[in-house]
């Protein structure tokens, strides 16, 4: 049976690229003035535990960063994905 402690990285590095790949796609939309990733849809993936993702993608791309809920809302995500990460860690796993 795999380690549990990996298979909680990998969820999280998986959610994150993902939301770091939707982040990317949705500046080169924006660009281009084409269909937009909606913005439920970034913090959804953020809150399922993409939120490192969120944060790195807005800083790579410049993006979203002029928006208070997203300069508000990705970082506290992001800590709530680490402290449910170490509360799973610390206690259940």
């Amino acid at each position: 049976m795999p380690d549990p402690r990996l298979l909680l990285f990998s969820y999280l590095l998986l959610m994150s690229l993902i939301l770091f790949a939707f982040m990317g796609a949705d500046k080169r939309r924006a660009k281009r003035r084409a269909w937009r990733v909606p913005e439920r849809t970034l913090f959804w993936l953020a809150a399922l535990g993409g939120g490192l993702g969120g944060v790195l993608g807005m800083l790579a791309f410049r993006h979203k960063t002029k928006h208070a809920s997203f300069c508000i809302g990705m970082p506290f995500l992001m800590l709530l994905n680490f402290a449910a990460a170490y509360l799973l860690l610390r206690y259940v796993i």
